[in-house]
């Protein structure tokens, strides 16, 4: 199950770090390429909604195996395209496999969880943190070699192909016998969910008031991700003066710190509860990054960086876990909304700041994230296992 999160990570950390390669084989402008880079997160935005409707009628096994070895192969398309237009597109399939798989491997990985009787999900979500560290690696090696990224992305990506079509034996079923294995590990057979008028009935894939919280919550999440991606190294290179090398440190660490972040924190869900844990990482990210804002020189602006990733690590994996286990009988649906939502935060939240920014200064943009991770920390009981009762004896 590992090795799916991991594909994803290495494809995107490898394509990341080549970037301005394919934009120099490409002769792109700047503008252009910005443009050009939106074609990913819209497949993503496009396919999470159906991505949910199919891994629940076909189960999260077969997609999670075809979307991992697409996954890795679209990615050798990324550096062979020609021009623009064929960037583009393969930019856009690369989306849609991405979102395919990481619904797929979420529900797949709530199974895991069910089996396992404990949590793992931030851990599944460490691995692939772990993996995009790896493939900007692997780039930046090639890179420095001065090999071109045609050549790097089949190196790396048709054995990732590989993995995530012999990782296939480990993935569990979730068709009749093995299916309902699966709901007993997650309760009593004749355990129901409550609607919102607290009436036991037959449950519809609907979006439920506990889905849109969670699902604003992730949000939140990934707005405060998109945002240190896009703008922690411009915030030390202009507003502290800090050397171009310098900024980079600053995002690096935020990365680092959030893979860590997530390596132990299925430990902590266990040991002090998700809503617990989901509260203390509101607090630890809006700290972090209020340390990151308030300090004047880039030594405490890097630290405050790197806090505010290790708490905002766990954050986004608690809420998929609760996602998929708000209906036991459909992971995916809860999955597909809560990160359709997330996702949609992670792309307009460099946009966001930007216009902020723009209009009011950088500092005083990244307050945003600073009062979004406070309403996380506000909102982490939506995280907490959802009450069910019995259904009645006949």
């Amino acid at each position: 199950m590992v090795a799916y999160f991991a594909v994803l990570g290495v494809a995107n950390g490898v394509w990341l770090a080549r970037i301005p390669a394919v934009k120099l084989n490409l002769h792109l402008t700047d503008g252009v390429l910005g443009l050009a880079l939106l074609a990913a997160p819209a497949g993503l935005v496009v396919v999470v909604p159906f991505a949910g409707r199919i891994v629940q009628q076909a189960g999260s096994r077969r997609p999670t195996l075809i979307a991992g070895t697409c996954t890795a192969l679209l990615t050798i398309a990324l550096g062979v395209a020609p021009g623009l237009p064929a960037l583009m597109a393969a930019l856009f399939a690369f989306g849609l496999a991405g979102g395919m798989l990481d619904v797929a491997m979420n529900s797949q990985a709530v199974l895991v969880e069910r089996a396992a009787g404990r949590p793992l999900m931030t851990s599944f979500h460490a691995c692939y943190s772990f993996g995009a560290l790896a493939g900007a690696l692997f780039g930046g090696a090639f890179a420095w070699a001065g090999i071109g990224p045609a050549v790097n992305f089949a190196v790396v990506c048709v054995p990732l192909a590989l993995v995530a079509i012999l990782a296939r034996r480990w993935l569990l079923a979730e068709s009749g016998g093995e299916q309902v294995a699966a709901l007993a590990a997650a309760g009593p057979a004749d355990v129901v969910l409550e609607d919102q008028a607290g009436d036991p009935g037959p449950h519809r894939a609907r979006m439920t008031r506990a889905l849109l919280l969670l699902a604003l919550l992730a949000l939140c999440s990934l707005l405060g991700e998109g945002a240190a991606d896009g703008w922690t190294a411009v915030y030390l290179k202009d507003d502290l003066g800090a050397s171009a090398g310098l900024a980079a440190v600053a995002y690096a660490g935020f990365s680092v710190a959030m893979a860590f972040g997530r390596l132990s924190g299925d430990r902590l869900a266990q040991r002090f509860g998700a809503a617990r844990l989901m509260r203390c990482c509101g607090l630890v990210a809006a700290a972090g990054l209020s340390l990151a804002l308030l300090s004047h020189g880039p030594a405490g602006a890097i630290g405050g960086f790197a806090i505010f990733g290790a708490g905002l690590s766990c954050t986004f994996p608690l809420l998929l876990s609760a996602a998929g286990n708000a209906d036991p009988a459909r992971p995916a649906h809860g999955i597909a909304r809560v990160a359709g939502f997330g996702y949609v935060g992670m792309l307009g939240g460099p946009v966001l700041i930007g216009g902020l920014a723009s209009a009011f200064g950088l500092q005083r943009a990244l307050a945003v994230p600073v009062l979004l991770a406070l309403v996380i920390a506000a909102g982490a009981g939506a995280v907490a296992p959802r009450r069910r009762r019995r259904r009645p004896a006949a």
